[in-house]
């Protein structure tokens, strides 16, 4: 799974982008601006950008030109509905990687962002081990030697999630945005009763476990392996 931010002021186009890249595994962070997105960088790790050209604020080639005189070398895809060449060339001179012209067909989008990856060496695959435990996001699985449950689509990203990042706290509203999108009308108890599903789930397993991080939200703590196994 790879954590991409998606910079698009377009909030429906954000919005589906992020599905799109959701369902494909990965772990997206919408930003509505240049601006926003610096700072989404400035408090998230972030394997990966695909950014707009015309934006308000900071537009998609001052923000690749930012980040890559910053020193990031992060992959940044280009999405845009300029076709001139001129626009082209500034993109690619400014730093960024691969560009692709909208209406971006989702699934070349998809197979972009992993090539792209590839190609930067950063992983982008479906299944996350934590000891003796397996998670795979195609299947929604979680296995442990022979028992395996399969979960709901919610609690399975909100358990991939927690456990991509162990003893990082997230806070329920983070958790809200990332796995029921920015526009949700969940409220923030529903974090919670996810969360008590999934220890009452996993309540026996003690390859990791789920904390309350009191008046911030949760975290996933993974147990040292026993040296005797």
């Amino acid at each position: 799974m790879a954590r991409i931010l998606v910079a698009e002021d377009d909030k429906n186009a954000n919005k589906l982008i992020c599905a799109v890249l959701r369902r494909a595994g990965h772990d997206p962070l919408p930003a509505f601006d240049g601006q926003e997105a610096l700072e989404v960088l400035d408090e998230n790790h972030v394997d990966m950008l695909i950014s707009d050209i015309m934006m308000p604020r900071i537009d998609g080639i001052e923000l690749t030109r930012q980040l890559r005189e910053a020193g990031y070398d992060l992959p940044i895809l280009m999405l845009t509905a300029k076709q001139m060449p001129q626009d082209k060339r500034e993109g690619f001179l400014a730093g960024t990687d691969d560009y692709l012209t909208k209406p971006a067909d989702m699934q070349e989008l998809v197979l972009r962002v992993r090539a792209l990856l590839r190609r930067a060496n950063i992983s982008d695959e479906q299944t996350l081990v934590i000891g003796r435990t397996a998670l795979d996001s195609n299947a929604y699985t979680v296995s442990r030697g022979t028992e395996t449950i399969t979960l709901p689509p919610k609690e399975f990203q909100l358990l991939f999630k927690l456990l991509s990042y162990p003893n990082h706290t997230f806070t329920r509203m983070q958790l809200l945005d990332d796995i029921w999108g920015w526009d949700t009308e969940s409220a923030e108890n529903t974090v919670n009763v996810h969360i008590n599903r999934l220890r009452n789930r996993f309540k026996e397993w003690d390859d990791f476990t789920i904390q309350t991080v009191r008046g911030l939200g949760y975290r996933a703590t993974v147990s040292s392996p026993d040296p005797k196994q």
